[in-house]
Protein backbone atom coordinates (compact mmCIF):
# COMPACT_ATOMS: atom_id res chain seq x y z
CA UNK A 1 0.00 0.00 0.00
CA UNK A 2 1.51 3.27 -0.96
CA UNK A 3 0.48 5.55 2.00
CA UNK A 4 1.35 8.52 0.66
CA UNK A 5 -0.84 8.06 -2.99
CA UNK A 6 -4.47 10.45 -2.02
CA UNK A 7 -6.48 7.94 -3.51
CA UNK A 8 -5.45 4.92 -1.03
CA UNK A 9 -5.09 7.31 2.09
CA UNK A 10 -8.81 8.16 1.12
CA UNK A 11 -9.69 4.79 1.21
CA UNK A 12 -8.18 3.77 3.58
CA UNK A 13 -9.77 6.22 6.65
CA UNK A 14 -13.15 5.60 4.97
CA UNK A 15 -12.18 1.72 5.26
CA UNK A 16 -12.15 2.54 8.98
CA UNK A 17 -14.34 5.87 8.91
CA UNK A 18 -11.50 7.92 10.13
CA UNK A 19 -12.17 11.71 10.35
CA UNK A 20 -9.43 14.33 10.90
CA UNK A 21 -8.84 16.40 14.74
CA UNK A 22 -7.98 19.74 14.34
CA UNK A 23 -7.52 19.58 17.59
CA UNK A 24 -4.57 17.10 16.85
CA UNK A 25 -3.39 18.90 14.30
CA UNK A 26 -3.66 15.59 11.94
CA UNK A 27 -1.96 16.53 8.34
CA UNK A 28 -1.20 13.18 6.65
CA UNK A 29 1.92 13.32 4.01
CA UNK A 30 1.08 12.78 0.41
CA UNK A 31 4.24 13.03 -1.16
CA UNK A 32 6.67 10.14 -0.94
CA UNK A 33 9.89 11.99 -1.28
CA UNK A 34 8.68 13.72 2.49
CA UNK A 35 9.10 10.59 4.43
CA UNK A 36 12.25 9.40 2.46
CA UNK A 37 14.45 12.86 3.04
CA UNK A 38 13.08 12.99 6.76
CA UNK A 39 14.51 9.39 7.61
CA UNK A 40 17.17 9.75 5.41
CA UNK A 41 18.13 12.49 7.25
CA UNK A 42 17.99 10.45 10.87
CA UNK A 43 20.61 8.95 9.49
CA UNK A 44 19.48 5.20 10.72
CA UNK A 45 20.58 1.86 10.47
CA UNK A 46 20.38 -1.71 11.69
CA UNK A 47 22.16 -0.51 15.04
CA UNK A 48 19.71 2.17 15.83
CA UNK A 49 16.43 2.31 17.35
CA UNK A 50 14.15 5.11 16.72
CA UNK A 51 11.26 6.48 18.74
CA UNK A 52 8.57 8.00 16.55
CA UNK A 53 5.21 10.59 17.91
CA UNK A 54 2.76 11.15 16.03
CA UNK A 55 2.75 8.10 13.52
CA UNK A 56 -0.40 9.13 11.55
CA UNK A 57 -1.21 6.57 9.23
CA UNK A 58 2.66 5.12 9.26
CA UNK A 59 4.26 6.61 5.55
CA UNK A 60 6.85 7.83 8.11
CA UNK A 61 7.14 4.96 9.64
CA UNK A 62 7.49 2.22 7.12
CA UNK A 63 10.79 4.27 6.22
CA UNK A 64 12.07 4.27 9.62
CA UNK A 65 11.52 0.57 9.82
CA UNK A 66 13.11 -0.09 6.84
CA UNK A 67 16.34 1.62 8.20
CA UNK A 68 16.71 1.08 12.17
CA UNK A 69 16.61 -2.28 14.13
CA UNK A 70 13.42 -1.26 16.03
CA UNK A 71 10.97 1.69 15.92
CA UNK A 72 8.46 2.35 18.47
CA UNK A 73 5.62 4.99 17.63
CA UNK A 74 3.69 6.72 19.93
CA UNK A 75 0.29 7.42 18.97
CA UNK A 76 -2.62 9.24 21.17
CA UNK A 77 -5.27 9.28 19.10
CA UNK A 78 -6.84 5.33 19.48
CA UNK A 79 -8.92 5.93 15.75
CA UNK A 80 -5.59 5.41 14.20
CA UNK A 81 -4.44 1.71 16.01
CA UNK A 82 -6.12 -0.09 13.66
CA UNK A 83 -5.23 1.65 10.85
CA UNK A 84 -1.53 1.37 12.03
CA UNK A 85 -2.23 -2.47 12.41
CA UNK A 86 -3.20 -2.56 8.75
CA UNK A 87 -0.47 -0.29 7.21
CA UNK A 88 2.36 -1.69 9.48
CA UNK A 89 1.78 -5.38 9.60
CA UNK A 90 4.67 -5.92 7.11
CA UNK A 91 7.14 -4.39 9.64
CA UNK A 92 7.75 -6.83 12.06
CA UNK A 93 10.71 -4.23 13.96
CA UNK A 94 7.71 -1.64 14.83
CA UNK A 95 5.97 -1.35 17.85
CA UNK A 96 2.88 1.08 18.43
CA UNK A 97 2.40 2.44 21.72
CA UNK A 98 -1.04 3.87 22.41
CA UNK A 99 -0.20 6.97 24.44
CA UNK A 100 0.45 10.48 24.95
CA UNK A 101 3.86 11.55 24.52
CA UNK A 102 3.91 14.44 26.92
CA UNK A 103 2.83 11.55 29.67
CA UNK A 104 5.47 9.20 29.04
CA UNK A 105 9.05 8.70 30.63
CA UNK A 106 10.70 9.03 27.08
CA UNK A 107 13.93 8.01 28.45
CA UNK A 108 12.54 4.79 30.19
CA UNK A 109 11.02 4.29 26.95
CA UNK A 110 13.95 4.58 24.98
CA UNK A 111 15.65 2.12 27.77
CA UNK A 112 12.93 -0.29 27.66
CA UNK A 113 12.63 -0.96 23.38
CA UNK A 114 15.91 0.06 22.43
CA UNK A 115 18.56 -2.25 24.31
CA UNK A 116 21.62 -2.51 22.81
CA UNK A 117 20.73 -0.06 20.22
CA UNK A 118 21.31 3.94 19.74
CA UNK A 119 18.32 5.76 20.04
CA UNK A 120 17.09 8.29 17.96
CA UNK A 121 14.10 10.16 17.60
CA UNK A 122 12.30 10.82 14.10
CA UNK A 123 8.80 12.20 13.68
CA UNK A 124 6.58 14.67 11.66
CA UNK A 125 5.19 16.55 14.88
CA UNK A 126 1.73 18.09 15.15
CA UNK A 127 1.88 21.75 15.19
CA UNK A 128 0.28 22.27 18.64
CA UNK A 129 2.68 20.27 20.25
CA UNK A 130 6.13 20.83 18.59
CA UNK A 131 7.86 23.11 21.34
CA UNK A 132 6.94 20.84 24.68
CA UNK A 133 7.68 17.72 22.39
CA UNK A 134 11.24 18.80 21.26
CA UNK A 135 11.75 20.21 24.86
CA UNK A 136 11.30 16.86 26.66
CA UNK A 137 12.86 15.19 23.92
CA UNK A 138 16.06 17.16 25.11
CA UNK A 139 16.00 16.96 28.53
CA UNK A 140 15.59 12.98 28.49
CA UNK A 141 18.74 13.30 27.50
CA UNK A 142 18.99 9.87 25.37
CA UNK A 143 18.75 10.72 21.91
CA UNK A 144 21.96 10.66 19.35
CA UNK A 145 20.15 12.57 17.26
CA UNK A 146 16.38 14.43 16.91
CA UNK A 147 14.89 15.05 13.68
CA UNK A 148 11.95 16.25 13.23
CA UNK A 149 9.49 18.18 10.59
CA UNK A 150 7.53 20.97 12.56
CA UNK A 151 6.29 24.20 11.46
CA UNK A 152 8.58 26.24 9.15
CA UNK A 153 8.60 29.67 11.61
CA UNK A 154 9.07 27.57 14.89
CA UNK A 155 12.39 25.67 12.79
CA UNK A 156 13.88 29.32 12.45
CA UNK A 157 13.16 30.04 15.41
CA UNK A 158 15.28 27.35 17.04
CA UNK A 159 18.18 27.48 14.68
CA UNK A 160 18.14 31.39 14.62
CA UNK A 161 21.13 33.28 15.32
CA UNK A 162 21.83 35.73 18.37
CA UNK A 163 20.64 38.90 17.73
CA UNK A 164 17.82 38.14 14.99
CA UNK A 165 14.62 38.63 15.17
CA UNK A 166 13.68 34.88 14.87
CA UNK A 167 15.90 34.26 18.60
CA UNK A 168 13.85 33.65 21.54
CA UNK A 169 14.21 31.83 24.73
CA UNK A 170 13.75 28.43 22.91
CA UNK A 171 16.16 28.98 20.50
CA UNK A 172 18.58 29.39 23.61
CA UNK A 173 17.44 26.32 25.00
CA UNK A 174 17.42 24.55 21.95
CA UNK A 175 21.10 25.31 21.17
CA UNK A 176 21.93 25.03 24.33
CA UNK A 177 21.25 21.08 24.38
CA UNK A 178 22.24 20.37 21.10
CA UNK A 179 23.69 21.32 17.47
CA UNK A 180 20.49 22.43 15.02
CA UNK A 181 20.04 22.42 11.94
CA UNK A 182 17.55 23.81 9.20
CA UNK A 183 17.67 21.02 6.57
CA UNK A 184 15.12 21.60 3.97
CA UNK A 185 11.46 23.39 3.31
CA UNK A 186 7.96 21.16 3.02
CA UNK A 187 5.36 23.01 1.06
CA UNK A 188 1.79 23.14 2.20
CA UNK A 189 0.08 20.52 -0.65
CA UNK A 190 2.34 17.70 0.77
CA UNK A 191 -0.08 16.90 3.15
CA UNK A 192 -3.72 16.14 3.30
CA UNK A 193 -5.64 18.59 4.72
CA UNK A 194 -3.24 20.87 3.51
CA UNK A 195 -1.92 23.21 6.23
CA UNK A 196 -1.69 26.90 5.91
CA UNK A 197 1.88 27.25 6.42
CA UNK A 198 4.97 25.81 5.80
CA UNK A 199 6.93 23.18 7.33
CA UNK A 200 10.53 22.39 7.46
CA UNK A 201 12.88 19.39 9.19
CA UNK A 202 15.42 20.44 11.89
CA UNK A 203 18.43 17.98 13.05
CA UNK A 204 19.56 18.57 16.53
CA UNK A 205 22.18 17.08 17.31
CA UNK A 206 22.34 16.58 21.13
CA UNK A 207 26.00 18.22 22.75
CA UNK A 208 28.02 16.04 24.77
CA UNK A 209 28.47 18.74 26.88
CA UNK A 210 27.28 22.27 27.42
CA UNK A 211 28.41 24.55 25.12
CA UNK A 212 28.62 27.21 28.33
CA UNK A 213 30.44 27.21 31.85
CA UNK A 214 28.04 27.47 34.82
CA UNK A 215 24.63 26.37 36.44
CA UNK A 216 22.07 25.75 33.48
CA UNK A 217 19.16 27.05 35.70
CA UNK A 218 20.59 29.99 36.46
CA UNK A 219 21.66 30.64 32.96
CA UNK A 220 18.11 29.88 32.09
CA UNK A 221 16.60 32.25 34.89
CA UNK A 222 18.65 34.78 33.37
CA UNK A 223 16.88 34.37 29.70
CA UNK A 224 13.68 33.97 31.16
CA UNK A 225 14.00 37.46 32.69
CA UNK A 226 15.34 38.71 29.49
CA UNK A 227 12.98 37.34 27.08
CA UNK A 228 9.53 38.41 29.41
CA UNK A 229 9.68 41.57 28.30
CA UNK A 230 11.63 41.57 25.14
CA UNK A 231 11.30 44.89 23.92
CA UNK A 232 12.66 46.33 27.70
CA UNK A 233 16.36 47.13 28.18
CA UNK A 234 18.38 44.44 29.56
CA UNK A 235 18.68 46.50 32.49
CA UNK A 236 14.93 46.65 32.61
CA UNK A 237 14.41 43.38 32.49
CA UNK A 238 16.72 42.50 34.97
CA UNK A 239 15.95 44.71 36.95
CA UNK A 240 12.14 43.35 37.07
CA UNK A 241 13.49 40.19 38.10
CA UNK A 242 15.96 40.27 40.11
CA UNK A 243 15.36 43.95 42.10
CA UNK A 244 14.94 42.33 45.48
CA UNK A 245 18.63 41.11 45.36
CA UNK A 246 20.29 44.09 43.43
CA UNK A 247 19.53 47.91 42.96
CA UNK A 248 19.35 49.21 39.16
CA UNK A 249 22.98 51.04 39.80
CA UNK A 250 24.20 47.04 40.96
CA UNK A 251 22.22 45.70 38.00
CA UNK A 252 23.83 48.38 35.88
CA UNK A 253 27.51 47.94 36.95
CA UNK A 254 27.31 43.46 36.45
CA UNK A 255 26.01 44.01 32.58
CA UNK A 256 28.99 46.66 32.64
CA UNK A 257 31.18 43.99 33.73
CA UNK A 258 29.77 42.12 31.50
CA UNK A 259 31.55 44.02 28.26
CA UNK A 260 27.14 45.21 27.55
CA UNK A 261 26.66 48.51 26.93
CA UNK A 262 23.61 49.35 29.42
CA UNK A 263 21.16 49.79 26.83
CA UNK A 264 21.23 46.97 25.33
CA UNK A 265 18.33 44.05 24.88
CA UNK A 266 18.50 41.12 25.94
CA UNK A 267 17.95 39.60 22.13
CA UNK A 268 20.77 40.75 21.43
CA UNK A 269 23.03 38.01 23.57
CA UNK A 270 24.37 35.01 22.89
CA UNK A 271 24.84 32.20 25.47
CA UNK A 272 28.25 32.73 26.67
CA UNK A 273 27.12 36.29 27.26
CA UNK A 274 23.87 34.92 29.38
CA UNK A 275 26.24 32.67 31.14
CA UNK A 276 28.67 35.36 31.87
CA UNK A 277 25.82 37.31 33.44
CA UNK A 278 23.95 34.10 35.63
CA UNK A 279 27.78 33.97 37.20
CA UNK A 280 27.59 37.25 38.36
CA UNK A 281 24.30 37.26 39.58
CA UNK A 282 24.96 34.01 41.22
Amino acid sequence: MDLCDIREIKALLARHGFHFSKSMGQNFLVADWVPREIAGAAGLDRSCGVLEIGPGIGPLTQQLARRAGRVAAVELDTSLLPILAETLAGCPNVEIIPGDAMKLDLRAVAAERFPGLTAKACANLPYNITTPVITRLLEAGCFQSITVMIQREVARRICASPGGSDCGAFSLFCQYHAQCELLFEVPPDCFLPAPKVTSAVVRLTPRAAPPVDGDRDAVFAVVKAAFAQRRKTLLNALSAAYGRRFSKEQLRQIILDCGLPETVRGERLNLEQFAQLARRLG
